[in-house]
Parts: structure tokens; C-alpha cells; sequence
């Protein structure tokens, strides 16, 4: 399974774009022809068959195929969210799990990549959702992408200038969700800084720790060759106190 998820990262990846943009597009342009927007509908759904049929092939794979299902809950909230079609909100769920599986799956990518692509692509799909729920609503605010995008924004950071608000049931679940989201992932961006902060710290102390060792080190064979040296020139000392010929008189014969 391993091999077939390497061989399938960067088509789904790609897939996984073509779901997102066919998202967005009629609700950034809703006066697009009725072909294009069919288009564009089509393009989802198919899609969505592409990853159902990955998600069934991997499952097939699995050696373990209960502990595949508990531990891929994402996959399947991705395959499944799109059945549910009376609830809107859910395709902005859904398109967020395609494009974050992928994104899940890289292990080369670093987590500050995953967290900064999350705060993107939240920010985004919130704004997309959001001004599909409330453009034409009565008493709504939000009529533009700039609007929505703003919003968005405000509502991520938790600054909330109440400029704008939605005013429709699924707009205020949106951004509960928005805000919810963005205090997580926004928690997530100063843990990830501190953490590198901590990380470069330790990593002073421990190029510190070890000139402090090899330091030691290098006074302790100072030492060394000094005690060498004494040794050696303690012995020259007592070889040129001694008599030529390396002979050492003896005690003197009796008579003599």
C-alpha cells in the first residue's frame, strides 16, 4: 500500500487542486454560463469517484482493514461528506480533507508548511463558503469576495471588528467554525516558533557543550605530554650524571 500511495501523492495533489478550483469558481463568478457552471459540477463529482476509488483501493490493500478505517478518518470523511448533499456547508469540508490529505500524506513536508497551507486554505474556502451562504440573503452584508475574503480574515484572527457579520443560521455555524479553527491553527503557529526558538537554543548549548568537552580534552593531553616531557627530561638528567662508559663503579676490592 505504501508504494501505491507513492506512486498516486501527486495526481490525487492535482486532483485534489482541479476539486478546489471547480469550488470556487461559480461562487466567485455566479453569472458564469449555465455549461461552465455544469462543468464545474461535473468536475467535483468527478473528483470525489477518483478519491472513493483510492480510498476503496487502499482499503483493499490493508492488511488490517479496521485499523485502516480508524486511523484514515479523514479519507473517509472526504469520500462520505459529499452523499450529504442538502448541507452546503459540508462541501467546504470536504474540499478542505482533499486538499489537506494530500498535504498529511507528504512526510517531507515540515509542520510549519502544513500549518501555514491549513491557515491558507481555512482563510480561503471559509470566505468561498461564507459569501455562498449569504450573497442575495435579506439583511446581509457580505456581497462580495472582498467582503467575505475580510471577514474571513477578521474572524480567523478573532479580531472581529463587527463591520461585517453573517446573518443567515449557516453563516453563524460557519464562523464559529472560523473562529474555532483559527485559534487552533494560530495556536499551532506560536507553538511551532517557539518550539524553533527552543530547538536553536539547545542547539547553542550543545555545540557549547561539546567545546567545553573537547576543551577538556585538549587540556587533559596537554597534561599529558607535559608529565611526557618532565618524564623525559628527568631521564636525560640522571643519563649525564652518569659515568662515561655507562659502567657504575662497584664497592672496592678487599687489599686494595
Amino acid at each position: 500500500m505504501a508504494r501505491w500511495e507513492r506512486r498516486t501523492r501527486r495526481p490525487l495533489l492535482g486532483l485534489a487542486l482541479v476539486f478546489a478550483t471547480a469550488y470556487a469558481m461559480p461562487i466567485v463568478d455566479p453569472g458564469m454560463p449555465g455549461a461552465l457552471h455544469t462543468a464545474c459540477r461535473a468536475a467535483t463529482w468527478a473528483v470525489w469517484a477518483v478519491f472513493a476509488a483510492d480510498y476503496a483501493w487502499r482499503l483493499r490493500l490493508a492488511e488490517d482493514r479496521w485499523r485502516f478505517v480508524r486511523t484514515h478518518a479523514l479519507d473517509l470523511c472526504a469520500v462520505l461528506l459529499p452523499l450529504i448533499r442538502p448541507l452546503r456547508l459540508l462541501q467546504l469540508v470536504s474540499a478542505l480533507l482533499l486538499t489537506g490529505r494530500l498535504a498529511t500524506a507528504a512526510a517531507q513536508v515540515r509542520l510549519t508548511t502544513h500549518v501555514v497551507g491549513s491557515v491558507l486554505v481555512l482563510w480561503l474556502f471559509g470566505a468561498l463558503a461564507v459569501l455562498e451562504v449569504e450573497r442575495g440573503e435579506p439583511g446581509a452584508n457580505i456581497h462580495t469576495l472582498g467582503d467575505a475574503v475580510w471577514w474571513a480574515f477578521t474572524t480567523m484572527t478573532t479580531v472581529g471588528y463587527g463591520d461585517l457579520a453573517p446573518t443567515t443560521g449557516l453563516g453563524r455555524l460557519l464562523a464559529i467554525g472560523l473562529m474555532v479553527s483559527g485559534i487552533a491553527l494560530l495556536g499551532l503557529v506560536t507553538a511551532n516558533i517557539a518550539a524553533w526558538f527552543i530547538s536553536q537554543v539547545r542547539q547553542e548549548s550543545e555545540h557549547e557543550e561539546k567545546q567545553t568537552a573537547a576543551l577538556r580534552e585538549l587540556t587533559r593531553e596537554v597534561a599529558s605530554l607535559r608529565a611526557e616531557v618532565t618524564a623525559l627530561r628527568q631521564a636525560g638528567v640522571e643519563a649525564a650524571a652518569a659515568p662515561a662508559g655507562g659502567a657504575v663503579p662497584g664497592p672496592a676490592a678487599p687489599g686494595e
